[in-house]
């Protein structure tokens, strides 16, 4: 491979500014590799390569005149999650009744990365309005893993966990509601950061969460390297980050969490998130094993309080603001007459559901406040958590349908409000990543890339796959 595709991007920014390579030549590298790795991926749906082109020659002008106070991120490629208005890109998030609209400003988080110096490549496929693991939709179709096409990339950013696990890119940006940047993280073998609930400004993106759901909607970065999610969160973030370098490990409590106990997760994993353990106990950190029986209710839990936060329903949001009749869709799917996808038909069928019970609905209500309650306790100010990505590494296409709720791992975290960072550990047996989730606190950001830096120099970090070389 070329060396830059395995460099983060605050090593390819910092090569840039001292002349040792060109913008240019960075944006070259990674337009070349998402032309070799694409039509097998189908990551990116839409590229901007010649505009790419042209702020690179714009960016190296700035370099050879001399300039001083350059951006951070100033001539480094990257790519943005087709969910986030950049400009004169389009903006379906999956969804046929949306094709042809071209945004005419940036969202937040893709203005402050372009601020930041970021070169947009272009943008990356979604499930369905976001809202299921696989990202598939009747606009772009469905994308493939880089270790294995027959498996999901995840959802629902999981165009961008694609292109950045293949080395198409060095980083991305990425939303998350239920799991949306550390299931691609995870799936794709790199790493992945969910803010502390409300750090980032979500504004710009579709669909966006409503007023009282917006603290479990957090916007993030994914990236081939641990390095960057530090960085990429203080561009992104709306206040200061502490600096994860900082962190004495010696002497942080790590809860480690080995399953919800309801959901059993593979062998595999189990083994991975043991050694990431050891790994933290060896660097001074003070481990032990822990159980959270409210986890067993995590899908409910998240059903609920999502419920309870209001907003569109997604029936409505399928219908481009007009309610769709979901049953008779569904019979429009079943002789390929629909223009959208199975799961999304079985969330709006579903979605209505809990207003049905009102009493279950406030007992799961009940619960989430108390499991809050209990991880911010047991946590504690400065420890973290190590909890199971997945109940198994990255399934084939159409598996995570049978049974639809394992994603309860990510989701709770969601609705706990935690920050939470995605760390790859190593390949399985099949060459398929696996990993391990790092949550700690409100406002402990630093603390999690801090295990995750960690992390990576004990296992290695992301491991490019063979499609990628």
């Amino acid at each position: 491979m070329d060396p830059l595709l395995l460099q983060s991007g605050s090593e390819i920014a910092s090569r840039i500014r001292r002349g040792e390579v060109t913008s240019l030549q960075a944006v070259e590298a990674h337009i070349r590799q998402i032309e070799r790795v694409n039509p097998a991926l189908n990551a990116v749906v839409a590229e901007r390569f010649d505009a790419a082109r042209t702020e690179a020659r714009a960016a190296d002008a700035r370099v050879a005149s001399g300039e001083e106070g350059l951006p951070p991120l100033h001539g480094v490629p990257c790519s943005i999650k087709e969910s986030f208005a950049l400009t004169g890109m389009p903006f379906t998030s999956g969804l046929v009744a949306r094709v042809g609209l071209r945004p005419e400003r940036d969202a937040v988080g893709v203005a402050r990365l372009r601020r930041a110096g970021a070169i947009p490549l272009g943008v990356t496929n979604v499930s369905e309005l976001c809202m299921w693991m696989e990202s598939n939709n009747r606009v772009y179709g469905r994308s493939n893993n880089p270790y294995d096409p027959r498996r999901t990339v995840g959802g629902s950013s999981g165009g961008e966990g694609a292109i950045v696990g293949a080395g198409g890119t060095p980083f991305g940006l990425g939303a998350d509601i239920g799991g949306s940047i550390r299931m691609p993280a995870f799936f794709n073998g790199i790493f992945g950061h969910k803010p502390s609930a409300g750090l980032v400004d979500n504004g710009g993106q579709f669909p966006l969460a409503a007023a009282a759901a917006l603290p479990f909607l957090s916007t993030g970065p994914l990236a081939r390297r641990a390095e960057d999610l530090a960085p990429l969160l203080r561009i992104l973030a709306d206040a200061p980050i502490a600096d994860p370098a900082a962190v004495d490990l010696a002497g942080i409590e790590v809860l480690t969490v080995e399953d919800d106990g309801r959901l059993p997760v593979t062998a595999d994993l189990r083994v991975a998130q043991r050694r990431a353990a050891d790994a933290l106990a060896a660097r001074g950190a003070r481990v032990r094993t822990a159980r959270f029986e409210g986890l067993a209710s995590s899908i409910e839990i998240w059903s609920a309080m999502l419920d309870a936060a209001g907003g569109p329903s997604f029936s409505s949001m399928l219908g481009n603001g007009t309610e769709i009749g979901a049953a008779r869709e569904l019979l429009r799917w079943a002789v390929r007459r629909s223009p959208h996808t199975l799961p999304a038909l079985a969330l709006a069928l579903v979605e209505k559901l809990p207003r049905y019970l009102p009493a279950q609905n406030a007992r799961f209500l009940a619960l989430g406040a108390a499991l809050k309650r209990e991880l911010t306790e047991r946590i504690g100010p400065r420890g973290l958590m190590l909890y199971p990505s997945h109940v198994r590494p990255a399934p084939y296409h159409y598996q995570a349908m049978f049974p639809p709720w394992n994603w309860g791992y990510t989701a709770i975290l969601n609705v706990m409000e935690l920050p939470v960072t995605q760390v790859p550990l190593g390949l399985n047996a099949a060459g398929v990543p696996l990993g391990v989730q790092v949550a700690s606190v409100p406002g402990n950001d630093h603390l999690t890339i801090a295990a995750a830096l960690e992390l990576e120099r004990a296992f290695g970090g992301w491991t490019p796959p063979r499609l990628a070389a």
